[in-house]
């Protein structure tokens, strides 16, 4: 995650809260940055599957588009910039 573009901003906590959530991350050797990250993240669902090239829609999707049409597997980038078609592709295992 290194190479991606970071935006700092300002979190406002209550002191218990806070001391509560440093806790937790020095208990998993963490700061509390990159904890909270890694909280965020799961909680909104960042991390999508990643589909293997070899990927094959099935048959009976194939069936339902029209005879002329062209069904493509979207690409890595494109599920990346797409939260709304990589969630659809995780929830029906395509």
């Amino acid at each position: 995650m290194s190479s991606e573009r970071r935006i700092q901003t300002v979190l406002r906590l209550p002191k218990h809260l806070y001391y509560r959530v440093k806790l937790y991350a020095e208990r998993e050797g963490r700061s509390f940055n990159n904890y909270v990250e890694t909280l965020l993240a799961k909680a909104t669902d960042m991390d999508w599957p990643t589909i293997p090239k070899d990927f094959e829609i099935p048959e009976e999707i194939q069936n339902l588009r029209p005879k002329k049409s062209v069904i493509k597997r979207p690409t890595q980038e494109q599920l990346d910039n797409d939260p709304k078609l990589a969630y659809l592709m995780k929830k029906y295992g395509l």
